[in-house]
């Protein structure tokens, strides 16, 4: 008689739950909530108690942050996911969750159904990290490949923008912010794009960038960030402390003090200006 199937929602935190027995004991220790879960996966299904828990916001997050932390450095980019910011395309990619489920399910044939099809008595005992890291290795690999995400990866590997990477000083953001301005020094300053494009040139709201969707135009998001940060390393040393001042929230005022300006009238004639030299350059 053939083994009876199990049926579960499709958005059920149930379909994760192969995932976190694959998971190295020494990244699960950082998990309380997946620590909490029997290795005896048929205690698991027996239980209301340990099936709240799996439908808890709780278990998502962390066997999300797990995976993703084991699929991140196959991306081919330096230091950890905690270096980079949500907004960094690759930290998203290493999310996709259905991808990994699927892709560990093709690898090895592990899946929910195999499972709980496990003898009652049955233990999952921890695999060797380097079993797992190599598993997840050739899992992202060709996911990358089906998905047809590599001229991405490669535009992103040669293109960085400061947004990509987290504030706090790492070798990560050091590296990248020395060979964007061309420097050794260790104060070099960046020009946030995200405040920057959102700045009211004119009583209309006319704004100086436009950022598409990434979640719906990855590719086009990534190159217009690009361009705008290239433009503003284009520009004279003055008029990049004042996008850089107005990004750290002074006044007009203060500006026009700092910078040798007659009044704030004179700032945002000078701001006015490097809009139409961003539209002069876009068109160009």
């Amino acid at each position: 008689m053939p083994p009876q199937k199990i049926r579960i929602p499709y958005d059920s935190n149930l379909r994760y739950m192969p995932l976190v027995y694959l998971l190295p004991e020494e990244l699960m220790a950082r998990c309380p909530t997946l620590m909490k879960i029997p290795r005896n996966p048929y205690q698991v299904l027996q239980s209301n108690e340990w099936l709240d828990l799996i439908d808890s916001d709780q278990f998502l997050d962390e066997i999300m942050d797990a995976v993703s932390s084991l699929v991140f450095p196959f991306f081919g980019f330096r230091g950890w996911k905690e270096h980079y910011t949500g907004d960094f395309p690759v930290w998203r990619l290493s999310y996709s969750m259905p991808l990994w489920a699927k892709g560990v399910e093709q690898e090895i044939g592990w899946n929910l159904q195999r499972l709980f099809q496990l003898p009652r008595n049955a233990e999952i005992v921890f695999l060797p990290e380097k079993q797992i890291k190599e598993l997840f290795e050739k899992i992202v690999k060709k996911v990358i490949a089906e998905q047809g995400w590599q001229p991405m990866l490669d535009a992103l590997h040669e293109l960085p923008c400061d947004e990509d990477f987290e504030k706090q000083r790492t070798s990560v953001r050091t590296d990248f912010i020395r060979k964007w301005y061309h420097t050794r020094s260790k104060k070099v300053q960046s020009v946030s794009l995200e405040r920057f494009r959102t700045e009211n040139w004119d009583s209309d709201d006319d704004r100086l960038f436009y950022f598409p969707d990434p979640r719906l135009h990855l590719e086009e998001y990534v190159c217009a960030r690009v361009d705008a940060e290239r433009f503003i390393k284009s520009l004279p040393w003055k008029e990049r402390r004042i996008i850089q001042m107005r990004d750290e929230g002074y006044s007009y005022m203060e500006i026009a003090a700092e910078l040798g300006f007659a009044n704030h009238s004179s700032v945002i004639k000078r701001m006015k200006s490097i809009k139409k030299k961003y539209q002069n350059y876009m068109e160009a």
